[in-house]
């Protein structure tokens, strides 16, 4: 049991997680809400160039209404050369022409709250393009623009390329130093992601300001908050102290191979989420209405927790919880999800919200690293332990990463790693095309080429066909948001428990006769376990909602003395 679980529900009867009855309104529109994440090249393409586009995502706006989802976020779609496909960002208040117009976002945004959706934007801040006019000016040290990116230069060697030794040691996630030298300027200048991503350097006060005003810009324009990325990695030393060999992996251009303790998580960084909290709550003071900060924050706990501030001076809503991600797999056992779970909610405070999300545009899909006959069970955890939820587009689905082929791959990450290993890095696989029905191109595009290619399970896999289905993870999925809408799931206690070393489970505990119970096995042998130990609960339970492979049927009663149980069998039972 994960004892910590219950002494924070204790402890946040302040925040909202507690076994005491309490209205829902007293939850915030983001606290119980399912957020929906758009990779927008990849959902659906609206004039047939076999690239997604902000039409093609209004088009569709019924679908996620239908599926009970409350918030759109989408990937970047800013004014960009495309060559991180988004992330590099040149202009920060124009939209990019291979997604539409201005007007094509307006009319994004109202017909979505019009439909009661909130839209969240991606909120790119650790870097730009190196087409931005920023970069550009920085360059050429005009208007005071000299300093608004890292620029650095080594000891002084005549036998170097340029004249001069690299600053640092410093790494590129994507391979290889992470300094370039511009030939205009005369130095180095620190990219965490490719050359043409130049960083920021959040030490001068024009970025900050610049930054900030990025983010009034789209409150104005009417969005309800804002996914910040690669947090992390915004502010680095200022001394530019080599960094130490991790041990972890033995090729000297791999990222891992140093520990990043003086290019990530640094003070400045936590100050910076802070101040655009401070901005962000400026808006609601006016109007009420809270405009939500998630942060993109992948590394240890103690670092990420921090990302929430404190109760004098807040940061994000809440940072990204991704430990389901980094730290479960497919032969992780009962106790591992115990452990990973009681971690997260044990060590929160009592001014923080937790989180759940599974996947997203940069890691492979659940149901590829679990297993799709695990989709229904890790949708049920993140879907009904308490907090935020976080769904990729296609999890809803049990969509599965697409093999992609080396003269396919577009990811910079990938290409860099080269032919022999490109699979290891790229994160295509995770971002073709939304599957919506059986049609040429899963009805994603009328193009004779898609950007990415399609899965090729896509007959199979599909909007329309799950919906038609008897069973489908679609129905399993509609079901769980249905259940959200209770006060168990929204303001209930939770108890975890390894039943067995197979079999994890937890309870949703509001009101003590009518109980929310999740049990899963994880293994590969059916199993028989007895629920007695998650606490006082009836001897009969109704199955709520079952994964498709399961023979229980919801309305089904079973014994939760001797509840058996199939391999990856996963179901939710409540009283009623």
């Amino acid at each position: 049991m994960a004892p910590l679980v219950v002494i924070l529900f204790l402890v946040f009867s302040i925040a909202g997680i507690t076994a005491a009855p309490a209205k829902e309104s007293d939850l915030d529109w983001w606290q119980s809400c399912v957020v929906y994440q758009i990779y927008p090249r990849s959902f659906r393409d609206s004039d047939g160039d076999g690239v997604g586009d902000l039409k093609g995502i209004t088009e569709k706006l019924d679908y996620l209404v239908d599926l009970g989802v409350c918030a759109v976020w989408m990937s970047p779609i800013y004014k960009s050369p495309m060559v991180d496909f988004g992330y590099d960002i040149s202009n920060y208040t124009e939209i990019d022409p291979i997604f539409g117009t201005m007007e094509d976002f307006e009319e994004l945004r109202d017909r979505a709250h019009e439909l009661g959706l909130k839209v969240i934007m991606d909120f790119v801040v650790s870097y730009t393009s190196d087409q931005m006019i920023w970069f550009q000016k920085s360059v050429r040290r005009e208007d005071g623009y000299d300093d608004w990116y890292l620029w650095a230069l080594g000891e002084k060697n005549e036998s170097a390329p340029h004249g001069y030794n690299l600053p640092s040691n410093w790494l590129s996630a994507f391979r290889g130093s992470g300094w370039n030298w511009n030939e205009e300027r005369q130095q180095f200048y620190f990219h965490t992601f490719t050359k043409e991503q130049p960083d920021l350097n959040y030490r001068d006060p024009g970025v900050v300001k610049a930054m900030k005003d990025v983010l009034r810009y789209w409150v104005d324009k009417g969005v309800d908050g804002f996914r910040v990325d690669a947090v992390p990695n915004m502010v680095e030393d200022i001394n530019l102290h080599d960094e130490l060999i991790s041990g972890l992996v033995d090729d000297p251009d791999d990222y891992e191979y140093l520990t990043h303790i003086y290019t990530q998580h640094q003070p400045e960084t936590y100050d910076m989420v802070q101040q655009w909290r401070e901005v962000l709550d400026e808006y609601k003071g006016k109007d009420g209405h809270t405009r939500v900060m998630m942060t993109e924050n992948y590394g240890p706990i103690d670092k990420v927790l921090q990302y929430y501030g404190t109760v004098e001076r807040p940061g994000a809503n809440f940072p990204f919880n991704f430990y389901l991600i980094t730290n479960l797999d497919k032969n992780s056992r009962a106790h591992d999800f115990d452990r990973v779970i009681d971690m997260w909610l044990g060590n929160l405070q009592e001014n923080n919200w937790p989180d759940w999300l599974l996947g997203n545009h940069d890691q492979h899909r659940v149901a590829s690293r679990y297993g799709v006959e695990m989709a229904d069970a890790l949708n049920m955890l993140s879907l009904l332990l308490p907090g935020t939820a976080i769904t990729y587009m296609g999890e809803e689905l049990g969509m599965e990463d697409t093999d992609v082929s080396w003269q396919d791959t577009v990811d910079p990450w990938g290409i860099n790693a080269g032919e022999a290993n490109y699979k290891k890095y790229s994160r295509d696989p995770e971002r073709t095309p939304f599957q919506w029905d059986d049609t040429t191109n899963a009805g994603f595009s009328s193009s004779n080429k898609t950007w990415l290619p399609v899965n090729s399970n896509y007959k199979t896999v599909n909007v329309e066909t799950e919906k038609q289905a008897t069973r489908s993870h679609y129905h399993v999925y509609k079901q769980l948001i249905e259940l959200r809408k209770t006060r168990t799931i929204q303001r209930g206690s939770t108890y975890t428990l390894a039943l067995t070393d197979n079999v994890f489970a937890f309870t949703r505990v509001l009101d003590s006769s009518d109980p929310v119970v999740v049990v899963i096995n994880l293994g590969d042998v059916s199993e028989t376990v007895n629920l007695s130990s998650l606490g006082s609960l009836p001897d009969a339970l109704n199955v709520y909602a079952s994964s498709i492979h399961s023979d229980y049927r919801p309305g089904v009663i079973v014994d939760t003395r001797a509840l058996g149980l199939h391999p990856k069998e996963a179901l939710v039972l409540t009283a009623s």
